[in-house]
């Protein structure tokens, strides 16, 4: 940095390290409750110190994100331009779903009690003020596997590639923030393990034991790394970061995937949804789906650590009925249940 240049607002935890534990948490914030919520997005980081500290080796993180209709409510103001409701994306065989949800906290550490812990916390201070729509904790399967058995988040971006591939950096006073996509995917176990693992091999798209990826002569149209592979008009690949997570309830016969993907700009990921779910070409969509079905979807905006401190000013007026201002702990300033389905949709053109 050079001299007199501002210091860059310092991101969320997006690009942090996979872990052993996490919990996925969705929100709805109740009419009235807007400063409720900003309060707490403005004490989220020293909260995350404050359990963090009991082991830090453990690497506690947590990140917040917020979606369209939020913003206006809790913030108001421009918005960051990438930022809006997730569309539907509707072929002929599978149709995707949107989750009416305003925030999304994403904990991650090597401890699921930690995750636990700091998830109390927050909900202590939005009780009353928030519904619940959707909680997921997640584990690390073996090495870093899905419950279908492969290995998940090869192609994840390593080193300066991180931040290049999901911090925006031409949106101006939205630089540094990032978005993020969420999908909890359920799985039918039983027509999965009734395929041999060389037809488990053409639908993913890679060896199942050594992870390797097919050669293009033998990887089918329709495989999923076929279809999530995003390049610009140079041909340039488009990287995400991807943060999934197995879990599941056995005893329930849950067996799922969560899907969460953080970019610089949400069209990449979109792109990846699109090519599933419609295909590409329409009609050629990701053999996956026939297995697995997505359950919520929603898309939200990062903003850095610095905003969710200090935000503007609103230019917008509260609402009458609105949570007195000033009901922070100013923590964050020490510095050291249904699913409701939009109908809004991509359909595909095949006829």
């Amino acid at each position: 940095m050079r001299p007199g240049e501002l210091e860059p607002p310092e991101p969320q935890a997006v690009s942090g390290p996979l872990t052993r534990a996490a919990i996925f948490l969705l929100l709805r914030v109740d009419e009235g409750a807007e400063q409720t919520a900003k309060d707490l997005l403005a004490d989220l980081a020293g909260l995350v110190r404050a359990v963090g500290f009991r082991d830090t080796s453990a690497g506690l993180t947590c990140v917040a994100g917020v979606s369209s209709a939020a913003w206006d409510r809790i913030y108001g103001g421009p918005q960051p331009s990438g930022l809006h409701e997730l569309p539907v994306f509707e072929g002929d065989r599978h149709v995707s779903v949107t989750t009416e949800a305003d925030l999304l906290f994403h904990f991650r550490a090597e401890r699921l009690d930690l995750c636990f812990e700091l998830e109390t916390l927050i909900m202590e201070r939005l009780r009353g003020s928030v519904t619940v729509i959707d909680e997921v904790q997640g584990f690390r399967y073996f090495d870093a596997r899905d419950v279908l058995g492969f290995v998940d988040g090869t192609e994840n971006p390593t080193g300066r590639g991180v931040d290049q591939a999901v911090l925006v950096d031409d949106d101006g006073q939205f630089d540094g923030g990032s978005y993020v996509v969420v999908q909890k995917y359920l799985h039918d176990m039983t027509a999965w393990n009734a395929l041999s693992t060389e037809e488990q091999e053409l639908v993913i798209g890679r060896r199942k034991l050594s992870d390797v990826e097919l050669s293009d002569q033998d990887k089918p149209a329709n495989a999923h790394t076929a279809l999530t592979v995003i390049t610009d008009d140079d041909g340039t690949e488009l990287d995400i970061l991807r943060d999934n997570m197995p879990f599941g309830r056995p005893g329930h016969d849950e067996f799922g995937t969560y899907f969460i993907g953080y970019a610089k700009d949400p069209a990449v990921i979109e792109q990846m949804l699109e090519n599933m779910f419609v295909g590409s070409p329409p009609g050629n969509y990701d053999r996956i789906l026939d297995f697995s079905t997505a359950h919520t979807g929603a898309l939200f905006y990062v903003p850095t650590a610095d905003f969710l401190e200090e935000p503007p000013e609103n230019e917008t007026e509260e609402p009458e009925d609105a949570t007195p201002a000033g009901t922070s702990l100013g923590i964050g300033s020490l510095r050291t249940n249904s699913l409701r389905t939009n109908t809004v949709s991509r359909r595909s053109t095949v006829s």
